[in-house]
């Protein structure tokens, strides 16, 4: 069901919520669009995905993860969990969705770290991080280029987060990687923040690498 090609990939770019076929091609480099076509009709098939229509004002079609599909996210955060024992290099692409999958999998509890919601704002996507001693919650943002429509972030109508983290996912995971510390990256114009710079190294100091 899930062992073709880019079929796993495909459900992980579903995790956080509906898209359309251009932003599941755009987060996914180096499928064609028949390919991704093919695979799409599997997944439904096997009651892995369906095909839904999203309201005003998108009003087009879209795809999402069934129940049976989202059973599915455990598998993926373990497998980002070991695929960060061997981290890929700088350049590297990684998908946004893909890189909101891996904090799940660097999340490490502390009585004493961040705590509190950040708001990522990455190049096509932006994600509301919110953050306990032992618990870790990523939504979409609402109004998120890379979105498809439903809910964004956690907290009520009007709050917003503490933190706002503005850069590539690369410039994220060189510094969650120790290839860079945040001022240097933030000197570099590849990081901006809203909020303390303090809190900010804080937050990305939750996310480690296994064994680290």
């Amino acid at each position: 069901m899930i062992g073709e090609r880019w079929a796993l990939l495909v459900v992980r770019e579903l995790v956080f919520g509906p898209k359309r076929f251009t932003d599941l091609r755009a987060g996914l480099h180096g499928i064609s669009q028949n390919v991704l076509s093919q695979r799409l009709r599997d997944l439904e098939a096997s009651g892995i995905v369906r095909r839904i229509l999203l309201g005003p004002p998108a009003s087009t079609h879209a795809y999402e993860l069934t129940d049976l599909g989202r059973q599915l996210e455990p598998v993926l955060i373990a497998m980002s969990r070991w695929g960060a024992l061997t981290p890929p290099p700088p350049e590297a692409e990684m998908s946004n969705d893909a890189f909101a999958l891996a904090l799940k999998a660097l999340f490490t509890p502390s009585t004493d770290g961040f705590v509190g919601r950040a708001r990522l704002e990455l190049v096509r996507d932006a994600f509301d991080v919110e953050l306990g001693h032992d618990t870790i919650e990523v939504a979409r943002a609402a109004g998120g280029s890379g979105a498809a429509g439903g809910p964004g972030g956690s907290g009520g109508p009007g709050s917003g987060p503490e933190l706002v983290i503005e850069g590539a996912e690369s410039a994220l995971r060189s510094v969650i990687f120790g290839r860079r510390t945040l001022p240097a990256a933030a000197r570099a114009g590849d990081i901006r923040l809203e909020g303390s710079a303090d809190a900010a190294s804080a937050f990305l100091g939750r996310f480690r690498r296994p064994g680290s």
